[in-house]
């Protein structure tokens, strides 16, 4: 009987609460499937990281919505956006540099950046504005650095910029503002502005009562490519500012210059006037606006008067810095007058030679350049200089250097000298440069170092460039009188051979590139790198090392090399020798953090590679041909946080599973042939943020169901360019992209799964319940009734005669009475054929099937009752199957004989022989004991009475129990 419910089926006090729990469930399991849950997805390109999002060049026509709201860094420049919307931006509230130029932005939508209260730095540089509309800015309190370059801005409202209290840099050039009133009302609507650019924005004049009677706080105004043909100021607007470029204003005439107080711009310290046509008679005049304050003039590409500009400069007092660049000076006697300058820059005005007596005065000059001329050799006047401390002499035409040519520079720190045409060194050419630190001597074509670095002449020397030369070999001791060098640049050479001990002496070096040379294995295993304890960064790539051994090496290269942390190794092997490295290669790098084996043509790697790196968190080893990779491979490298494996014939990521690579962050796979990505992969990488799988030929089919979702859904990894994943197979796919595969078909809806499941299980269990209270005994009923009629109409499909007489119904306890009483008076007297079911039931059937089987090849069946055929489960469904033929047929086929006297009260719990009895009369075998034979003679007489019901019945006794 189900719990909460009475007897009499009536519901028990407080039961209604029952059923108002399962409405309860019912509405519940209905909620939970009309309000699914969504989840993260990224439908961009973007390169993105829990700091930066990189949507730039993804053909982009809006803002991505689905950017993690944790992003600092948003750069969206180079796309086909036409228009900042509202909510573009609401999800994104950490920003505090965005990036929108190149795009065709037309309009910002009012409080577009209302949500950007952390923007610092905002870029609209080239898109196309026209107007700038009232509150576009809003929101952006603590923006300091605003560009709007090269859009078509003509005008301004009056509370454009009004929100920006904290702007301090503004660039609007390339625009067509040409009014000064327009640039003053942004100006006084930003009160915190220091830096204004303005460049080419269409200015013919620049009056100082058309900005305002008021100081502003400029410290830099840009006014450069206007076309400004008068300058007045009348008015101390500009009390702070302090770099002011004005250059390339005007065409032909000369610009009209009228400062009238020398005060107003005293505090200019960098004036920039490369360009600008200066009449004569106003040059003067012109300087002396600046004369009490400037230390740095830029005089670029002046047509007109230079010599008189040099000469009327450099009696300004305060002057230091004096920029010269693309004036063709013919003549170096220029500079007489400059006895203050301590920085000239000549480059870019093809200059050949340069007199003894161009520098004579210039006493405390520190820093010349002669960068981009025609000098075929150092000019004599150099050594004349003893107080240089920066030399760029690069990008001449200089063949030699001689041992004389930098005599008494003690002071020098740098000196450039690349790009040039120097084939070799002499031992003495740097001997007097002691205090030298940084020397550049790339893109030569040294052939020779000879010894001008192997002597103590270059005691101080940290970095020493000397890459892109023609250097064959690094020979015993090359360097070993640079004990202060830091950095060598060695690659792109033609060096063939690391001699023994090439580095001695250079115990402080960290940094040694020999990339893109022709080192071969030889000359590598040796003990070239033993010296260089602490260097940190090694690069041999792009070189023809070639490895004998692929197990291990008697003497490891990098054994000494205990601080090493980055290492990039490429190896290039022979047709039919091993593509494989040695097994110890990376002996003694206990510290190494990054390994670089790209495009090595490697078949494997050994498994025990890397157990001598623990530390490693980067590996690349992309552009080999492995086919697969052990997972036995990782697990020294717990610690691995980004993993390159592109091109790498990989045909699945399986080895993951078994990697344990538990901090992997950043795993790049493209082009291999990964056809499938399982859930069980994903799940072996739980801290992956970025997974990049391009260039893979996808299967098309329910097998990426689950990776496609997850690349929509999940809000922690970036799958990029998920959305432009093709399909490789079936064929009729092919080409097809992958994010456009239906996918609903291959899944269950789990909140319609557990709407419809609970829902069920709801209504059942209510159901389940009525019936046990109310038809219990009816559905038991209609079980076996339905079991009789299974059997029946099986039975019927024979269409046999009978086989048997009767079949006897009895209990194993009751056997010996069938046995020893009921045989031999049916069977042996009176030739009755009887079935039994120890007897005539057939082997290996089962026994439901031959009850129903015997009872209807029988014309009747007697039921030998007892107690404990009562209590017999067997025997309950064979007085089942009997009565159904009784009452299906409508025939008399049943004959009940009572082995012993059964009360009425003991036949209460027998739904079924109650019933019967009710209706129909028996056989007492304890009542006839002393007439025996009156006994079988009525079960023979019941035996040849007609199955039909309405005939007469001869019967020993009719008792009604009921």
């Amino acid at each position: 009987m189900a719990a909460g419910v009475k007897e009499d089926g009536t519901m028990p006090k407080g039961g209604s609460k029952w059923f108002k729990l399962s409405i309860i469930f019912l509405f519940l399991s209905i909620s939970s499937f009309v309000a699914p849950v969504t989840g993260f997805s990224l439908k961009n390109t973007c390169r993105v990281s829990r700091d930066a999002a990189i949507c730039a060049r993804c053909n982009l026509s809006a803002v991505p919505q689905d950017i993690p709201s944790t992003v600092k860094v948003f750069d969206l420049a180079e796309n086909k956006i036409l228009k900042i919307k509202e909510l573009d931006f609401k999800n994104v509230p950490d920003l505090i540099e965005l990036d929108l130029k190149r795009n065709k932005i037309t309009q910002i939508a009012k409080g577009a950046f209302a949500n950007l209260r952390s923007l610092v730095k905002l870029s609209l540089n080239n898109n196309r504005f026209g107007n700038l509309g009232e509150n576009i800015f809003d929101g952006l309190s603590n923006l300091t650095e605003l560009r709007m370059v090269s859009n078509r801005i003509e005008t301004v409202a009056s509370t454009t910029f009004k929100p920006l209290t904290n702007l301090r840099f503004l660039d609007i050039s390339f625009n067509n503002l040409k009014e000064l009133k327009k640039v003053n009302s942004i100006i006084q609507q930003l009160p915190s502005l220091r830096e204004l650019v303005m460049r080419k924005i269409g200015l013919k004049t620049f009056l100082s009562w058309e900005l305002t009677n008021t100081p502003i706080k400029l410290a830099s105004l840009d006014l450069s490519q206007n076309q400004i043909s008068v300058f007045r100021i009348h008015a101390d607007v500009f009390p702070n500012l302090n770099w002011f470029n004005i250059g390339a204003t005007n065409g032909k005439k000369p610009i009209i210059w009228d400062v009238r107080n020398k005060t107003f711009l005293s505090q200019v310290k960098t004036l920039d006037i490369g360009g600008l046509h200066l009449a004569l008679n106003n040059m003067k005049s012109f300087f002396e606006s600046f004369n009490s304050s400037l230390t740095i003039l830029r005089m670029n590409t002046m047509k007109r008067n230079l010599a008189s500009l040099i000469n009327i400069s450099c009696t300004i007092p305060t002057l230091s810095t004096l920029t010269l660049q693309h004036n063709n000076i013919k003549s170096t006697d220029l500079f007489q007058a400059c006895v203050s300058v301590t920085e000239l820059d000549l480059a870019l005005n093809r200059i050949e030679n340069v007199s003894i007596t161009s520098f004579k005065t210039l006493r405390g000059l520190r820093i010349l350049s002669l960068s981009r001329n025609m000098l075929s050799s150092v000019p004599p006047v150099i050594r004349n200089i003893p107080t240089l401390a920066e030399l760029d002499l690069s990008t001449n035409k200089i063949s030699s250097l001689r041992c004389e040519d930098f005599a008494n520079l003690t002071k020098l720190w740098e000196l450039s000298l690349h790009q040039n045409s120097i084939s070799a060194l002499k031992d003495c050419v740097f001997k007097d440069l002691n205090r030298l630190e940084v020397l550049k001597l790339q893109t030569n074509q040294i052939t020779k170092l000879g010894q001008a670095f192997n002597k103590t002449y270059l005691p101080n020397l940290k970095q020493l460039r000397l890459n892109g030369n023609k250097l064959t070999d690094i020979k015993y001791g090359q360097f070993k009188g640079l004990p202060s060098l830091q950095n060598l640049t060695l690659h792109d050479n033609k060096i063939k051979m690391l001699h023994n001990n090439s580095f001695i002496g250079l115990t402080y070096v960290t940094d040694i590139q020999l990339q893109n040379n022709e080192i071969t294995q030889n000359d590598l295993f040796k003990d070239s790198f033993n010296h260089l304890t602490n260097l940190r960064r090694l690069d041999l790539r792009n070189n023809h090392i070639q490895y004998k051994f692929t197990t291990a090496l008697p003497y490891p290269p990098f054994s000494q090399l205990s601080r090493l942390e980055t290492l990039f190794l490429l190896s290039q092997h022979h047709r039919g020798k091993s593509r494989g490295l040695p097994s110890n290669i990376l002996e003694g790098l206990t510290n190494l953090l990054v390994f670089n084996t790209r495009n090595s043509q490697l078949l494997s790697l050994h498994v025990d590679m890397f157990k001598h790196t623990p530390k490693l968190e980067q590996l690349d080893i992309t552009a080999n041909d492995f086919m697969d990779v052990s997972p036995e491979l990782f697990s020294p490298i717990r610690n691995l946080k980004s993993l390159y494996i592109s091109q790498t014939n990989l045909l699945s990521l399986d080895f993951l599973i078994k990697a344990n690579l538990t901090k992997l962050e950043f795993l790049q796979a493209r082009k291999n042939g990964f056809s499938v990505i399982r859930e069980d992969i994903m799940k072996s990488v739980p801290a992956l943020r970025y997974l990049d799988l391009e260039f893979n030929g996808f299967t098309c089919d329910c097998d990426n169901a689950w990776f496609l979702q997850w690349a929509e859904n999940n809000n922690q990894t970036q799958v990029f360019g998920a959305y432009d994943f093709l399909c490789n197979y079936p064929p009729n796919f092919k080409g097809m992209k992958l994010k456009d595969l239906d996918i609903r078909s291959c899944s269950v809806d789990i909140g319609f799964f557990y709407f419809i499941s609970t829902t069920c299980t709801i209504l059942l269990f209510m159901l389940a319940s009525f019936i046990y209270h109310f038809l219990r005994w009816q559905v038991v009923y209609a079980y076996y009734l339905f079991l009789a009629l299974l059997f029946d109409s099986k039975q019927k499909s024979k269409n046999t005669p009978y086989q048997y007489d009767a079949f006897i119904s009895y209990n194993v306890s009751d056997e010996p009475w069938v046995i020893k009483e009921m045989l031999p008076k049916l069977e042996g007297e009176q030739g009755w054929r009887l079935c039994l079911h120890h007897r005539d039931f057939q082997p290996g059937k089962p026994i439901i099937e031959n009850i129903a089987d015997a009872i209807y090849a029988c014309r009747k069946t007697i039921c030998v009752i007892s107690q404990r055929y009562l209590e017999s489960e067997w025997c309950s469904r064979e007085i089942q199957t009997a009565s159904y033929r009784l009452f299906e047929e409508k025939k008399d086929v049943l004959i009940l004989v009572f082995l012993e006297e059964i009360p009425a009260s003991h036949l209460s719990p027998y739904y079924r022989m109650r019933k019967l009895l009710k209706k129909r009369t028996y056989l007492s075998w304890p009542q006839a004991k002393d007439h025996t034979a009156v006994f079988w003679e009525k079960v023979r007489r019941a035996l040849e009475t007609s199955e039909d019901p309405g005939e007469d019945r001869f019967l020993l006794r009719v008792v009604n129990r009921f």
